[in-house]
């Protein structure tokens, strides 16, 4: 009974842990926020909440949105699809962003995520599109 009860605490315990990114399977998840089918690696979103449940979305704009309506769900971490690697998430805290010109996203949020300064600035030049950051997209 004490080996139980031990067990019984560890899986509590671990069940309630800090919870990490999960790969987006493309057209197998629907988006949570507009419902439509997560078919593009190159647009989607993910968000944990502080009680580790992960919301996945289709574009970035729905998971903003989503965010804004639910403003009291405390929020653990925000990841966003790299542009350029097709269905890798990355965090939104400290990627790099541009947004509107050409871009032309699932759910018309028409921003793209990437890793590094120097690749938003050579996609907004292919893009006609603008820089943009972390605070700004999420106001």
């Amino acid at each position: 009974m004490k080996i139980l009860s031990y067990f019984l605490l560890l899986s509590i315990v671990i069940s309630c842990g800090t919870k990490e990114v999960e790969p987006i399977k493309l057209s197998a998840y629907g988006c949570e926020y507009c419902k439509m089918k997560i078919a593009d690696g190159k647009f989607g979103a993910e968000l944990i909440t502080a009680k580790g449940r992960v919301y996945k979305f289709d574009d970035m704009h729905c998971m903003i949105n989503y965010h804004k309506e639910n403003v009291s769900t405390k929020i653990q971490s925000f990841y966003i699809h790299d542009f350029n690697q097709n269905n890798v998430l990355i965090p939104a805290e400290t990627a790099f962003y541009i947004k509107g010109g050409e871009i032309n996203s699932p759910m018309h949020g028409n921003v793209i995520a990437v890793q590094t300064k120097e690749e938003a600035e050579e996609l907004a030049k292919n893009f006609k599109a603008t820089p943009s950051s972390w605070s700004e997209i999420i106001k």
